[in-house]
């Protein structure tokens, strides 16, 4: 993750512009505008953290949009704790040390990201542990918060899952409403190959074994296993082989935590979950903040 793009730092910046950082009239009041202070951000639950490098960032920012000088800053952490890695219950994940005003100021936007980042990459890793040796590999839809795609992304990484399409223009993916509107499975498939760019390869949707043999005839390049059983996946899975497809499936729609094994024994090459990021609980992490002891 590249926290220093223009596309990350726009994120990071309208986060602290909607909770007016700069404009902290309660702090204003109270604390000391010299007084610098030690945060030390902690999981108070197990989890796998993603989003840690966004804590210099953050302070970055804040500083440009105050435009005073409020003095240097530093973050550390463990040389064993970054993004991807599980800590315990209680564990310290950063230590900041920065001026009182500045700290106060971001601790929310701070904790809302990483709570949110961490929260989607320990759901990713429940599910990647879930289908451990089976040959599965699991992956995230678009089914992220609308301007954080690229984060809840990163962070489907972070917990060992592989990205889909980031976004409409990453790929050919022929839905049932393209089928529906575009005529038809055969023709759908005819045009996306007639009208590809070079390189595009053609995946298709698929929920029953009609529709399967269709798209299998027609010169479908990857299968999207909509919405069908373990069992069906499996026969599924079964015919493509033994016709000697030797083309990617996926396996999508209804996969919980508890089936998602018996789909990847199923076979599939792939299990897409969007629950890894429309649904992944925050962990709960605290900022402890103390004033600096010279």
């Amino acid at each position: 993750m590249d926290w220093k793009s223009r596309r990350i730092e726009a994120i990071l910046e309208q986060a602290l512009v909607e909770d007016k950082a700069t404009s902290d009239v309660t702090t204003a009041v109270t604390i000391d505008p010299a007084l610098r202070a030690t945060a030390t951000v902690i999981a108070k639950e197990e989890c796998v953290l993603s989003g840690v490098g966004s804590i210099p960032r953050f302070l970055e920012i804040f500083a440009r949009l105050d435009g005073r000088n409020s003095g240097r800053y530093e973050v550390v952490s463990h040389p064993e704790i970054f993004d991807g890695v599980r800590v315990r219950k209680g564990q310290a994940v950063a230590v900041i040390r920065h001026n009182a005003r500045v700290v106060l100021a971001c601790e929310r936007v701070i904790l809302n990201l990483m709570q949110r980042m961490s929260g989607i990459a320990t759901l990713t890793r429940r599910y990647v542990d879930e289908v451990a040796e089976t040959g599965a590999r699991i992956l995230d839809t678009r089914k992220t918060i609308p301007g954080l795609r690229i984060l809840d992304k990163y962070a489907v990484c972070c917990g060992g899952g592989e990205n889909h399409r980031l976004d409409l223009s990453d790929g050919i993916l022929i839905k049932n409403n393209h089928i529906s509107l575009g005529g038809g499975i055969e023709k759908v498939l005819e045009n996306a190959k007639q009208r590809r760019k070079p390189g595009q390869t053609i995946d298709i949707e698929v929920r029953n074994m009609q529709e399967l043999e269709v798209a299998l005839e027609h010169g479908a390049e990857s299968l999207l296993l909509d919405n069908m059983t373990p069992a069906e996946v499996k026969t599924a899975v079964g015919l493509v082989r033994e016709r000697g497809f030797d083309i990617p499936i996926e396996a999508s729609g209804g996969i919980t935590l508890e089936n998602v094994r018996k789909y990847a024994l199923a076979g599939p090459d792939y299990i897409s979950v969007g629950a890894l990021t429309h649904s992944a609980a925050a962990v709960d992490l605290s900022m402890r903040i103390t004033a600096e002891i010279y």
